[in-house]
């Protein structure tokens, strides 16, 4: 069954057949790391599965490589396959955070594999505004065999290649916090405050609207081409504190017909795991 590919809306989620997709609630609190599986034990969509952020979705063993290190692709394999994830079954995440914590993350995982998935628009709060049906109990899905699985190494980028792209001027690095993190007026979950030296700032609460749902792709389509100024979308490099958010920009850039942006997978708090790095404050400069 095809599925959209960026973002689809509750009533065509609840218009599908139960087992057309699987069904991924990615709900975190960065303050609370086990918020979102005791959210989930209490509500979620009828058959989802439960991914948590730093067990499913990232490999916290990893060093240097900021808070949520992307887990070794094989790794990713075995979570899919105890979620009943066979290849070609599309995936649906959602959350309630707009899709930036951490719905964006699986969808981005699953689209740089090639496999199809879509975030689901509003997330948990939209489908509980529409009335459409919860379940309390977990059920346990099927295992399916583990596939083969491998990151392309060229959508996602760490220290050495950014490094290497800022030298040549060839990436446009983009910072998907909030402004007064970006900025180093604040910074509540690393150790130092700041930015990436050239990187821009771009918030991923700016790709939604005022009721949670991400903009027109329309509206989307413009916003980026300003913060474009005529370089191809595959010069985009996206970066937060930990690698999590950065996909709420890639899925918006995606949505908005301009694919081919990249994931610094690190991101801040990979960068200055190094003391020597440069670190930038205040507003963007050039």
């Amino acid at each position: 069954m095809t599925l959209p590919d960026t973002l689809i809306d509750v009533e065509a989620l609840a218009a599908l057949p139960r087992g057309a997709c699987l069904i991924v609630d990615c709900r975190h609190d960065l303050a609370d790391a086990d918020a979102g599986r005791r959210a989930f034990e209490r509500a979620h969509l009828p058959g989802a599965v439960h991914a948590h952020v730093d067990r499913d979705l990232s490999d916290l063993s990893k060093t240097g490589l900021g808070r949520h290190p992307l887990p070794d692709a094989e790794v990713f394999a075995t979570t899919l396959a105890r979620w009943g994830w066979q290849p070609g079954l599309p995936v649906v995440a959602y959350d309630a955070m707009g899709g930036a914590l951490a719905a964006a993350r699986l969808w981005w995982m699953m689209r740089v594999l090639d496999q199809p998935a879509a975030v689901l628009d509003g997330g948990f709060q939209a489908w509980v505004a529409a009335g459409f049906p919860l379940e309390s109990h977990a059920v346990a899905p099927s295992l399916a065999p583990v596939v083969a699985l491998r990151w392309p190494v060229d959508r996602v980028l760490y220290v050495e290649q950014v490094l290497q792209q800022r030298a040549r001027s060839e990436a446009l690095l983009l910072d998907a916090r909030a402004t007064p993190r970006y900025r180093g007026d604040v910074e509540p979950l690393d150790s130092k405050a700041g930015h990436v030296p050239g990187a821009r700032n771009r918030p991923f609460a700016y790709n939604l609207g005022d009721d949670g749902r991400f903009k027109p792709a329309d509206d989307l389509r413009e916003e980026w081409l300003d913060l474009l100024e005529g370089r191809d979308p595959a010069t985009v490099v996206h970066m937060c504190g930990s690698g999590v958010t950065a996909c709420h920009n890639l899925l918006a850039m995606e949505h908005a017909g301009l694919p081919g942006s990249r994931l610094f997978a690190p991101s801040w708090s990979g960068w200055i795991s190094d003391p020597e790095r440069p670190v930038a404050t205040g507003p963007a400069v050039g």
